[in-house]
């Protein structure tokens, strides 16, 4: 497979999101267009291009490799992200309509004050910049053994230009460009799911049914675990995923950005109700290629990498045909972009509304501002993944990874304490709590083994840092306020 003829390939897909970008975007338009699309957006087609938002190039490799060890236990998971997206419809989103918002958090400063406000916002604008860089940079390694080494250009390079790429389609439009060209990507991946599940029916001679059957029979389509000490234990997953869900989507800018961009509250609830039903499919979907690509190698005697994020990989560049590795090659490219492209439109918005009082600014001055900011999250999200390529450490990137998930327990216990309490809290004192918070909960997660009977952590590290900085709010808090009552009947 020509490296050349792959690199043709991913220009022609960038030239068709640049394309999407001139066709939904005009120059000079106001920054309302470019946070929030006008609130115009179809809920349909948020609807759909959030399934790209919401998975990255990572979950891309590594559902499908992850069904070996944890069959479909994952789906457990999913099932609690159902819940969680419903308390997002039916709580959260109520909440930012009614206040009329563009960045959430935002929330923060009407509730408790200018210092939660703060705080919640560099959260979020620190787990995005590196969540996001740390995806690229793990899918670019992809790219750069796939493509780019063949033809002698330096990873530094690539990144640049994929950088530059994005830059390119997403700064004058803004959400309302993302609103469309994640569409686009989410139906790249989709399709290079499809082709690959395909393929391998094809190879195993499998018809439709009788591909469903054979992955329903096989060892690895187990969906519920109820041993209590068993990582992959029904509840243990369930509420994690329910609680991953709220964060990550409810409380966080990039989503929820998507979300407001509707044209109300009725079509926004109808977006996410939609996309609830949506990525269940999806992950159905990719945990059933997963189990085929086991089959697969089984069946044709093919030695698979140990790690099981290497597996889709491995098998789609050097057993594949060449239209379903080019298949695979795009359909990474989408996804990974797909989530990137959007972290920097919500980046740009954050840090425009919640630290630069954008409101207060005239519009010639916010947009001057904007284009700016874009440009600078641009230029770091690059320097961070270049970095990661020095650094080479996968246990390093292994750590950010939880670090990051550390980073919206604050935001979760901040959110909780405002939306079923009406106490007011000594602001000043928040950013204190919300830095402990993380480090007691990592201090009992790295040793709940020796103190709690055996019980090891894992996702639900989130819950213990949303309760342990709900406590200390709640440590610090006072009578309830008239303000207060005000806004919690809004």
């Amino acid at each position: 497979m020509s490296s050349t003829l792959i690199l043709g390939i991913i220009s022609a897909y960038f030239c068709i999101l640049i394309l999407i970008s001139f066709l939904t975007s005009k120059k000079g338009e106001s920054t309302d267009s470019f946070f929030l699309a006008n609130r115009q957006s179809p809920w349909y087609v948020v609807a759909f291009g959030m399934i790209g938002t919401s998975l990255s190039g990572v979950t891309f490799i590594s559902i499908p490799g992850m069904v070996e060890k944890a069959q479909f236990s994952y789906l457990q998971l999913i099932f609690g992200n159902m819940l969680g997206y419903f308390v997002v419809a039916l709580v959260l989103m109520p909440l930012y309509y009614r206040l009329n918002l563009v960045s959430i958090y935002t929330y923060l400063e009407e509730r408790f004050g200018f210092w939660s406000y703060k705080t919640g916002a560099a959260f979020f604008l620190l787990s995005r910049t590196l969540g996001a860089s740390i995806r690229m940079y793990l899918v670019a390694g992809v790219l750069q053994l796939a493509v780019f080494d063949d033809l002698g250009v330096p990873f530094e390079v690539s990144v640049a230009i994929t950088i530059a790429l994005i830059w390119v389609y997403t700064f004058r439009g803004g959400m309302k460009t993302i609103i469309w060209t994640d569409t686009f990507q989410t139906l790249a991946m989709l399709i290079c799911v499809g082709i690959s599940i395909s393929m391998i029916s094809s190879e195993l001679n499998l018809t439709f049914s009788s591909m469903v059957d054979t992955v329903s029979n096989s060892k690895y389509s187990q969906v519920f675990f109820w041993d209590v000490k068993d990582p992959r234990y029904f509840f243990k997953q369930f509420f994690s995923g329910a609680f991953i869900s709220i964060v990550m989507v409810g409380l966080d800018q990039d989503m929820m950005q998507k979300n407001l961009s509707c044209k109300n509250l009725k079509e926004a609830q109808k977006n996410m109700f939609t996309f609830t039903v949506i990525i269940m499919i999806v992950n159905i979907l990719f945990l059933s290629l997963g189990a085929l690509l086991y089959l697969y190698a089984g069946a044709k005697g093919i030695g698979l990498p140990e790690k099981g994020d290497n597996v889709f990989p491995f098998l789609a560049l050097n057993y594949f045909s060449s239209f379903a590795a080019i298949a695979f090659i795009l359909g990474i490219t989408a996804i990974t972009y797909a989530s990137a492209d959007s972290a920097l439109t919500a980046l740009t918005t954050s840090f425009c509304v919640d630290f630069l009082d954008f409101k207060n600014r005239p519009e010639t001055q916010r947009i001057r501002m904007k284009n700016w900011v874009h440009l600078g999250f641009s230029l770091l999200m690059g320097l961070i993944i270049i970095a990661f390529k020095y650094l080479n450490s996968e246990s390093v990137v292994q750590a950010v990874f939880k670090v990051a998930g550390y980073t919206y327990g604050p935001l979760l216990g901040l959110y909780a304490f405002g939306v079923f309490t009406r106490l007011a809290v000594r602001d000043r004192i928040v950013p204190i709590i919300c830095v402990l918070a993380p480090i007691l909960t990592y201090i009992i997660s790295s040793n709940s083994v020796e103190w709690l009977w055996g019980y090891e952590f894992g996702f639900e590290v989130l819950i213990l840092n949303g309760i342990l900085t709900f406590l200390g709010l709640l440590s610090v808090s006072y009578k309830k306020t008239e303000f207060i009552d005000t806004l919690a009947e809004a």
